[in-house]
């Protein structure tokens, strides 16, 4: 299906209660879409890392990555993905999740992952799709909700995006 990314430039909640906030984040983002584009069918998707209730955004610099890194390591966290379709003037929402388990990280390793730099506009400071992957012990549920799109929760809330199902 052909489609079209649109960055919403809508302000992103970095705090409270971690699937609320992934809720809102993907709502609001669609919201804004759909403003500048009220026929067409918009998608809107937040994913945040969360351990122990507390979220783990995107880090601001090398330090907070290292943090980012050090919190998980060892641990198993949850990725939560807030989805919102809009379209034909119906709003449909749903929450994915995923917990990662991230292997025990000595500061060696923490510093090799900091300098790849795949922290940057990440979630939780890494990208599993990409050389985070040796970071990760075991994946429990929808690795494509890691990467950033469940697209099986996606196809669940809205069936019609499947073209032909």
């Amino acid at each position: 299906m052909p489609f079209t990314v649109v960055v919403s430039g809508a302000p992103e909640l970095e705090q409270g209660d971690p699937e609320l906030v992934a809720l809102a984040n993907g709502l609001a983002k669609a919201r804004a879409v759909a403003v500048q584009e009220p026929s067409a069918t918009v998608i809107g998707c937040d994913t945040v890392v969360a351990l122990d209730g507390r979220l783990y955004g995107k880090p601001a610099d090398e330090s907070e990555a290292r943090s980012t890194l050090s919190a998980l390591s060892g641990r198993t966290h949850v990725v939560l993905s807030g989805l919102a379709v809009l379209s034909a003037g119906r709003e449909l929402t749903a929450l994915e999740r995923t917990r990662v388990s991230f292997r025990e990280l000595d500061g060696e390793t923490i510093e090799r992952f900091v300098a790849v730099g795949e922290w940057r506009e990440r979630s939780g400071g890494y990208a599993i799709q990409g050389q985070s992957a040796a970071l990760v012990k075991d994946v429990d549920g929808d690795i494509d909700n890691v990467v950033g799109l469940p697209l099986a929760r996606l196809l669940e809330l809205c069936p019609e995006l499947a073209g032909g199902a």
